[in-house]
């Protein structure tokens, strides 16, 4: 089954959908991402837009597999994840979006985390907060996570 991506006017993907491989051989009983669009715009529409996405890897064609609200750059023949905020720009070597300040490095002695503030083009230092339930936790500085304390067995006997 080939897989097919659907587009709005920006190049968001709308939808994903799958046509069997029988319909978009050519003569030559090669794979046509034409003859698989035509079949897109028979089903949806003449107005739809569309470009053929893969889920084969390392790595996918088009650098990723198509998903809900990513982009289709034809710049690039590449699908991008969305800009996270407007002040990152695109890396064209990696195709990831990067922030004007490098992220700081994770700090895991103690439960804080670092998010991007747009206002101020800066980032942050956010508390992880320790989980809301009835169980006891402490911090993991080698993971940077908060642990469950287990209790002590009891009535366990080794022989």
């Amino acid at each position: 089954m080939a897989t097919f991506a659907q587009l709005d006017n920006d190049n968001v993907v709308l939808n994903t959908i799958k046509i069997s491989n029988d319909e978009i051989l050519d003569e030559n009983g090669n794979e046509s991402e034409e003859l698989g669009i035509k079949r897109c715009k028979e089903l949806f529409g003449e107005d739809t837009k569309w470009v053929q996405t893969w889920f084969s890897s390392p790595p996918p064609k088009r650098f990723r597999t198509a998903s809900l609200r990513m982009i289709y750059s034809a710049e690039f023949d590449r699908f991008l994840l969305p800009k996270p905020f407007p002040s990152w720009s695109l890396n064209t070597e990696t195709f990831e979006w990067e922030p004007p300040i490098p992220r700081p490095d994770r700090v895991i002695i103690r439960p804080v985390t670092h998010e991007w503030n747009e206002e101020t083009l800066s980032w942050i230092e956010v508390d992880i907060p320790k989980p809301d339930d009835e169980n006891e936790y402490e911090w993991n500085t080698v993971d940077g996570a908060w642990d469950m304390v287990l209790p002590e067995p009891v009535g366990i006997s080794s022989t």
